[in-house]
This record gives C-alpha cells, sequence and structure tokens, in this order.
C-alpha cells in the first residue's frame, strides 16, 4: 500500500493570536519535525491550548503563518487528529462516532468495520461498541476520543489535557495509548499539567508563559534544570504571576491574564 505523503515539519512564523485588545499568543517561532512527543507545559493561563488549536488549524492565527511544509498539496487535516479536554461525542453509538470520523476522512465503506472494531478493542471498550456514546462514563468518552484518533491512522496527534479529572485507572490506559501512538510513529504534541506525566511520556518539552515560549529542551534536560528562570519556578510549584512586568511591554500590564 503506497503511504500517504508526510505533512511534517509543522512550522509556525512570527504567529501571534489576538482576539480583542489583548495579544493571547505572542510572536511564536516553533517547527515540529520527527515522531518525538512533545509536551507543552505552562500555568493556566499562558495559551497551551490556544497554539494546539492554531496548530491542529481551528483557529487562524491573526498574525503569522502555519505551514505543513511536507504536505506537498495534501490536505494536512486528514492526517491530523485531536483529542480534547472534554471530549465531544455524537448521538450515535460508541462504534458509530469511530465510524462518522473514518467517513469525514474518506475511509471507504468497506475498510471502516475493521478500523473500528480495531480502534475500540485497542483502547479496551470492545463491549461498548453498541452503547451510546453520551451515556459512556466520562472516563470511557475520553477513552472512545482516544480510539477515535486511533482508527483515523494520523501521522500527527494533538492532545489537549487528556487525563484531566480521570481516576489513575483512566490515566493508564490512556497513557499506555499514547505510547501506542509514539510506537506506530504518530507525533505527539500535548499539553499537561501532570508534571509526571509528562516525564512519563515526554521526548521535547516547551515551556509557554503568558503566549510566549520562553524555553525548549529534551524532556531529561528540562527536568534535571531549566535555564529560564520562570520554568525553574514552575517545576517548584510558585506562582508566576509576580514575574508580570518583567515580560509584557507597559500598555499590556494591566488588561487581565492572557
Amino acid at each position: 500500500m503506497t503511504q500517504p505523503p508526510a505533512i511534517l515539519p509543522l512550522e509556525l512564523n512570527n504567529v501571534s493570536f489576538k482576539p480583542g485588545q489583548k495579544k493571547l499568543l505572542k510572536e511564536i517561532c516553533l517547527t515540529l519535525e520527527g515522531d518525538r512527543a512533545t509536551i507543552i507545559l505552562g500555568p493556566n493561563g499562558a495559551g497551551k491550548s490556544l497554539l494546539l488549536r492554531i496548530c491542529h488549524g481551528l483557529l487562524a492565527p491573526s498574525e503569522g503563518e502555519v505551514t505543513w511544509q511536507g504536505a506537498d498539496g495534501a490536505d494536512p487535516k486528514l492526517r491530523q487528529a485531536m483529542v480534547f479536554q472534554r471530549p465531544v461525542m455524537l448521538r450515535r453509538t460508541a462504534g458509530a462516532n469511530i465510524d462518522y470520523a473514518l467517513k469525514l476522512h474518506g475511509v471507504p465503506a468497506s475498510e471502516r468495520p475493521d478500523r473500528v472494531i480495531e480502534a475500540i478493542k485497542m483502547i479496551g471498550l470492545g463491549r461498548l461498541i453498541d452503547q451510546p456514546a453520551r451515556l459512556l462514563s466520562f472516563g470511557e468518552q475520553q477513552r472512545l476520543a482516544i480510539a477515535r484518533a486511533w482508527a483515523l491512522r494520523p501521522q500527527v496527534l494533538f492532545l489537549d489535557e487528556p487525563t484531566a479529572s480521570l481516576d489513575p485507572t483512566a490515566t493508564y490506559s490512556i497513557e499506555e495509548a499514547i505510547q501506542a501512538f509514539k510506537a506506530a510513529g504518530t507525533k505527539i504534541i500535548m499539553t499537561t499539567h501532570d508534571l509526571g506525566q509528562a516525564k512519563r511520556l515526554g521526548d521535547d518539552i516547551l515551556f509557554l508563559h503568558r503566549g510566549r515560549i520562553l524555553e525548549r529542551a529534551e524532556a531529561d534536560a528540562f527536568f534535571a534544570g531549566p535555564k529560564n528562570d520562570l520554568a525553574q519556578a514552575f517545576l517548584k510549584g510558585d506562582l508566576l504571576w509576580w514575574k508580570r512586568k518583567e515580560l509584557d511591554p507597559p500598555t499590556d500590564r494591566h488588561q487581565g491574564e492572557g
């Protein structure tokens, strides 16, 4: 079978996002490539979820460009997937939720049943394939969202706090699935507030604060001792609002958090 063209690397060139009077992302320059897992860390309001949505194409930047350099004419939207902190489930069965995503991505009807079964068994929800998706528990819905992404066989998977509010058992199941994506060659780009999870899953770390990338490093080096003082404070659990004036221009100081 012919392999689809690679869509990576993903390049962000001077990307900013300003929905109102305040820039929430500020002059982001970033290249993401390879199959290493990139974990985005930072305090609440740093812009982590916004950055994922702009990379995924759900939001357009106010300034700058987002370019899939490897797409070579292919539609990059068909080669990537995103799992949100709160999964969106359609009013249909668990299996039909996966089947519908495959249909939207142009997968032939003859191939879809096998891919649905493979994906839902991979995440351990085979017994629930005919259950209404919206009646599943929150943890089961999140696992179903992971299965839906698995069925699409994405080259890039964006994950926005995929285990927030989940118990350890559900968290373990989802982390196992993320490792399976990595083993299959999928590029993982993920936000989390769980530093232990970042250590377990991450190969590279991006530290974001108030809409700016302040540090990028390999995970081992970052957790051994980040170079940026705000990243150091973040790892120690300190509050970061006290550094606000050093980062923002005077006109930006009294307009609220980003």
